[in-house]
């Protein structure tokens, strides 16, 4: 695909890949950046883009996994309490709220440290990094129905701790253990 012929069948998206965005990330700069993302990507493999029969639902199809994506990365837990506020605005860094997490951030860490493998890859692999379970799964070499099993003992495990932590009749310390978790 030439430049010309990029310019006619690609560029005139730019509309419908910015509001197709919008409704995933919520955000205009977001929205922006991923446009132009998805036609960088889209420009990068604009020879194969010829075999393409519509190359406005595939333009869409790559603006949808983009998003996606991005969302994803958005959910993975991150253990440094200065991100983890920054990544919620709702929850105000009261002095004794900042410390609570900063505990609870060091012992949900000293946790996945002294897990046994695989357990402490899969919860690195898919709380931590973002990866998916069909991802983690290839990587390990295991079946994707262990992967669950062994993400959801190592769940448990680690709500078991902060619940010890925090005593289990204390409805904040859910909260807590809701937030990190």
């Amino acid at each position: 695909m030439t430049v010309i012929e990029f310019n006619e069948k690609v560029v005139p998206l730019n509309r419908q890949l910015y509001r197709y965005a919008f409704r995933y990330l919520g955000n205009q700069e977001d929205s922006k950046d991923a446009v132009q993302d998805v036609f960088v990507k889209l420009w990068n493999m604009r020879f194969e883009l010829v075999t393409i029969n519509s190359i406005e639902a595939f333009s869409i199809r790559v603006m949808r996994n983009y998003c996606l994506d991005k969302i994803k990365m958005n959910k993975t837990v991150s253990l440094d309490v200065q991100e983890y506020f920054s990544n919620r605005p709702g929850i105000e860094p009261t002095p004794d709220r900042h410390l609570e997490i900063k505990n609870s951030v060091e012992i949900v860490r000293n946790a996945i440290t002294e897990m046994q493998e695989p357990q402490r890859s899969v919860i690195r692999m898919r709380d931590l990094e973002g990866y998916t379970n069909e991802e983690i799964a290839e990587a390990l070499g295991i079946a994707d129905g262990t992967v669950r099993v062994i993400l959801s003992r190592g769940r448990f495990k680690i709500r078991q701790i902060l619940a010890k932590m925090y005593g289990y009749e204390n409805e904040r310390s859910k909260n807590v253990i809701s937030e990190i978790l």
